[in-house]
């Protein structure tokens, strides 16, 4: 595992609690939303860069 892949999934992970901290206090949906999308380019972009596909 190389150090990028684990930040981006560390960041994804971290967005993935920011989701769930906004929906608890009730922001806005598209904030959310805006919010869901980072956290998933992260996490799929650490998972592609993991070496375990080759």
């Amino acid at each position: 595992m190389s150090g990028l892949s684990t930040i981006l999934i560390v960041v994804g992970l971290f967005l993935l609690g920011g989701i769930y901290s906004f929906v608890k206090q009730q922001m806005p949906k598209n904030l959310i939303v805006l919010l869901s999308i980072a956290a998933g380019m992260c996490l799929v972009a650490g998972v592609v860069r993991l070496e375990v596909w080759n």
